[in-house]
């Protein structure tokens, strides 16, 4: 999880420079602290570890698809061959 850096102080600041009353703003910069920690973000790190895990997936599979697609060949080629015997006497 990913920790998000938030300063308290200046939020509070810049709050108040812009008219907003102290115990507002302080009231405003807890909320959004606690929001902030209340959140499970993901980070750049776990973004690419879930990446890797789909890429590793995602060869098994393509992987099966090529087994697979050469079964399909060797079967089509085996009725193909059924029925040039059965039909043409070759």
């Amino acid at each position: 999880m990913a920790t998000v850096t938030f300063d308290t102080h200046k939020f509070v600041k810049t709050l108040e420079e812009a008219g907003v009353p102290e115990p507002q703003a302080e009231a405003f910069s807890t909320a959004v602290k606690e929001s902030h920690e209340a959140a499970d973000l993901a980070t750049k790190g776990d973004l690419r570890e879930l990446e890797l895990r789909i890429d590793t997936r995602f060869e098994k599979v393509h992987g099966e698809m090529l087994l697979m697609k050469w079964m399909l060949g060797l079967l089509i080629a085996g009725v193909a061959s059924l029925v040039l015997k059965t039909f043409f006497g070759v």
